[in-house]
């Protein structure tokens, strides 16, 4: 049973968005799966996008960062409409993404992945800088940075694609599905890591099944049905929403 023949959206000011996006419709082979999405997300904040299997969430994340080439509406970064622009343009402005499933480059180590992160910079000193940066940020990777990708544990391969994509210090980052096949103890420590990451000013856009645990790490949460926003609200708000507990998180 859906939650709402119409959509239901939060009304409440929100600061100026570090990504906007409006009225995107997106699909595959003539089949439209996202349509007419809205939403915002501010610097500062965490939102995680929820819904059921086939309601388009993965697809709304591609869309945003130009890996589909089926899609209409208008995408703006930091107030730029950078809606025409391809994706390894939009990671030059801000806008990073980290697919479901793994990234990582197995074989190289972790240093090697890091400095595969920042291969659009031209700037060598810059580069060893963010690269320094992501290491302090996580003292785990530091002490295996000689280390093959491909031996580190899950929850370490997780960080190690979130400290990659850090590396070009985008303003917003997108997630799929970020606790994936990770124990319980590891999901806490990423979402963990993702807040940290909105506490020092980025925006996160995650998608999650995780809804429960997401959604405890989150500002606001969105709920897709069908393609279509067809809730908003605070994150608080869904936790104590009855309808939301009984599709998405078992209630």
């Amino acid at each position: 049973m859906p939650i709402s023949a119409d959509p239901i959206v939060q009304t409440s000011a929100l600061p100026a968005s570090a990504l906007s996006v409006r009225n995107l419709s997106a699909g595959y082979a003539g089949r439209m799966i996202v349509d007419g999405i809205d939403l915002d997300v501010a610097a500062g904040e965490v939102v995680t996008i929820i819904g059921q299997n086939g309601a388009g969430k993965s697809t709304l994340l591609r869309a945003i960062a130009h890996l589909l080439r089926q899609r209409t509406g208008a995408i703006r970064l930091r107030g730029a409409d950078v809606t025409a622009l391809p994706t390894e343009a939009l990671l030059q402005r801000g806008l990073a993404f980290i697919p479901q499933g793994r990234s990582i480059f197995p074989r190289l180590t972790v240093a090697e992945n890091l400095r595969m992160g920042g291969f659009l910079l031209r700037d060598a000193a810059l580069l060893r800088a963010r690269i320094d940066a992501q290491l302090d940020a996580f003292p785990a990777l530091a002490a295996l940075r000689e280390t093959p990708a491909a031996n580190l544990s899950g929850g370490q391969q997780r960080q190690l694609e979130i400290a990659r994509t850090m590396v070009m210090d985008p303003a917003v980052l997108m997630l799929d599905e970020p606790s994936i096949g990770l124990a319980p103890l590891i999901v806490g420590q990423v979402f963990s890591t993702l807040r940290g990451l909105a506490a020092a000013g980025k925006a996160v856009l995650m998608v999650e099944q995780n809804v429960r645990r997401a959604l405890e790490a989150s500002d606001r949460g969105i709920v897709l049905e069908l393609g279509r926003a067809k809730l908003q609200d605070h994150a608080s708000a869904l936790l104590g929403d009855e309808r939301v507990a009984r599709l998405y998180m078992g209630g």
